[in-house]
């Protein structure tokens, strides 16, 4: 005997978590997944789940996307940050939706967070204040990320107050730290361990005959 389909009726009874978990793969859920994209960005709560559920009923239904929602979306995970958040909802939105301007610009806002660049990151997110500003809390939720270092790097060096602030500041000097004003945050020079690039394989450097001497072996 199959699964039966609730009523719409009986779907009304439930919570949008409940559906999700009841019956995540029901396009008639979809209205209310979408309504509630909008209640989380009201209402300054979160849910990656039902986000995802969205998103993945999207690509059954293709012709009834959102994209104005989908980009709440991203939005919202990218305030989520430092969790995987973004790329989980990214890789469930097609190539030709992440080619529109709006996304672009917030693939490349999620690529400065990621890789540290803060700065880089508040110009960007300047030029697409527009939209950014419709999700109220995106610059506080933002900035809490930015400033975690501010709990991790005293911390990490065992250090606070002055003696902190003595250490920073002959970094800058002598070390090639930059210190931005206008967040406080610490940009660290690039070096083998935090930019590592690919290195030459050994093999590339084997003398001809070398080679020319493992064929007879080998024959």
């Amino acid at each position: 005997m199959g699964l039966e389909m609730e009523s719409p009726k009986e779907q009304s009874s439930y919570t949008v978590e409940q559906l999700v978990a009841v019956n995540p793969f029901n396009p008639e859920i979809l209205p209310d997944l979408e309504n509630y994209v909008n209640e989380q960005v009201t209402s300054q709560t979160y849910s990656l789940d039902s986000n995802l559920c969205l998103l993945r009923l999207y690509q059954f239904e293709p012709e009834r996307m959102n994209t104005h929602v989908v980009a709440r979306i991203l939005i919202k995970a990218l305030m989520a940050m430092p969790t995987p958040d973004f790329s989980l909802c990214l890789f469930l939105i097609p190539e030709r939706v992440q080619m529109e301007e709006q996304f672009k610009a917030l693939i490349v806002l999620s690529h400065y967070l990621e890789t540290g660049r803060f700065q880089q990151f508040w110009d960007e997110a300047a030029k697409n204040r527009h939209f950014l500003e419709s999700v109220p809390g995106f610059e506080e939720a933002i900035q809490s990320i930015c400033n975690f270092q501010d709990l991790f790097l005293p911390r990490l060096l065992n250090m606070d107050g002055a003696s902190l602030d003595k250490f920073i500041e002959h970094q800058v000097a002598n070390s090639g730290w930059i210190l931005e004003k206008e967040n406080g945050s610490i940009v660290l020079p690039q070096n083998e361990f935090n930019h590592p690039e690919l290195k030459k394989n050994a093999g590339e450097n084997v003398p001809l005959e070398h080679i020319a001497r493992i064929f007879p072996i080998l024959g």
